[in-house]
């Protein structure tokens, strides 16, 4: 064989499959790295649209949390101003008004004389009434002397004992009779002193609903005159439900009038009804206003501040954050876990932009604003920033 023929037909040396291996190892790699490199961004931009696709499943919603409303004291109450004793006056008499002595305004004391009746057909009653009852005194005048001598002829045996027990039995249906007719003059004699019209208590003619020459009918609908005490003077004020238990007796409070601006009167709260009204859920207080000097009328609207009443003030929230429900009047809550609940409330006052929450919220709760009307409880959302802040303004 020829030794120059081997020679050139031998392995490479082991430098040169080295530097092969590495070659090939270098290639192995950019190769994948290409891989690598076109592989994920598909896979980011794959994660990126199935993050966006959950989040856009879960809604995004607002929440608020209550706030303290404002204190029932710092509110100015509606209020009837009404007089202490006031009294329609009518007739117990029937006739004519013969006259009338006072006017609306006229100030009179208890007993006075208002009115004079004229009343003929009662006059005749009277008269008739009181002649029947001299006519029964005369009669039991004659019966108990007919009693007497009957009694003295039985102890002569003069007469029987059946005459003498008939004498006494007509002798007391005789003194019936008149106590009968006694009666029946008294009754007409106090009917008599009614057709003089007499203030039953002082005070002030606030009305005259009669005048000369009027047909007046006894027991009737129409009033003659109309009676007001107004040197104290009543207030009446329903107080909110969640005030109702900071009002006691004897408690200071100020009224207010519109036609006397800038002017405050102390009142004091006299006695309440004792129970919160189921309609308005208020409680009617009646506090008493001095007016000896006749600043205030009866019957006039004014507004009542209880300064020195201190209640804990209710909670509030915006309007919009309500569901109307057939359950109830009910709001949306998410909690920790970002799941959402329902809760039934019961509202106190409505202040228009926010209304007065009486219970079933807390101060850290968070409620949703403008829920949907396809909320329901168990629902996952997402909260959009931090909770707002319920302004009471």
């Amino acid at each position: 064989m020829n030794p120059h023929h081997d020679s050139h037909t031998s392995p490479p040396p082991p430098q040169r499959r080295y530097r092969l291996g590495r070659i090939g190892l270098v290639a192995a790699v950019l190769i994948v790295a290409a891989f690598v490199a076109g592989l994920l961004p598909r896979l980011r931009a794959r994660q990126l649209a199935t993050t966006e696709t959950r989040e856009l499943a879960t809604p995004t919603v607002t929440v608020v949390s209550p706030a303290p409303g404002r204190a029932g004291a710092a509110i100015a109450l509606p209020a009837e101003v009404k007089a202490f004793v006031e009294a329609p006056i009518y007739a117990r008499a029937s006739g004519y008004l013969k006259r009338w002595l006072v006017d609306i305004g006229a100030h009179v004391e208890p007993g006075q004389l208002l009115a004079e009746i004229d009343t003929p057909e009662l006059d005749q009653d009277l008269a008739r009434a009181r002649a029947e009852l001299a006519r029964a005194d005369a009669g039991l005048a004659l019966a108990k002397t007919t009693s007497a001598r009957w009694t003295e002829l039985l102890k002569t045996a003069s007469v029987s004992e059946q005459e003498t027990a008939e004498k006494k039995a007509d002798l007391a249906l005789k003194a019936a009779a008149v106590e009968a007719e006694r009666a029946n003059v008294h009754r007409l004699e106090n009917m008599k002193s009614f057709a003089r019209v007499i203030a039953p208590f002082d005070g002030t003619i606030t009305a005259r609903k009669t005048d000369i020459g009027q047909l007046i009918t006894a027991a009737g609908s129409h009033e003659l005159f109309r009676l007001a005490q107004t040197r104290t003077l009543r207030v009446f004020v329903s107080v909110p439900q969640t005030l109702a238990h900071a009002i006691t007796l004897d408690q200071r409070a100020e009224v207010t009038f519109p036609e006397l601006p800038g002017r405050k009167f102390q009142a004091k709260v006299v006695r309440t009804a004792g129970a919160v009204d189921a309609d308005s859920r208020t409680l009617l207080t009646e506090l008493s206003l001095d007016n000896a000097r006749g600043e205030f009328l009866s019957g006039s609207y004014a507004q009542v501040r209880f300064t020195e009443a201190r209640s804990t003030a209710a909670l509030t929230l915006p309007s919009n954050a309500l569901l109307f429900r057939a359950e109830g009047m009910q709001v949306g809550l998410v909690g920790p876990d970002n799941k959402v609940s329902l809760r039934s409330i019961k509202l106190g006052r409505d202040f228009g932009k926010s209304v007065e929450v009486i219970e079933g919220i807390g101060p850290t709760d968070r409620v949703i604003l403008n829920p949907s009307d396809s909320l329901t409880a168990g629902a996952t959302v997402r909260v959009a920033g931090p909770s707002q802040t319920v302004s009471t303004r």
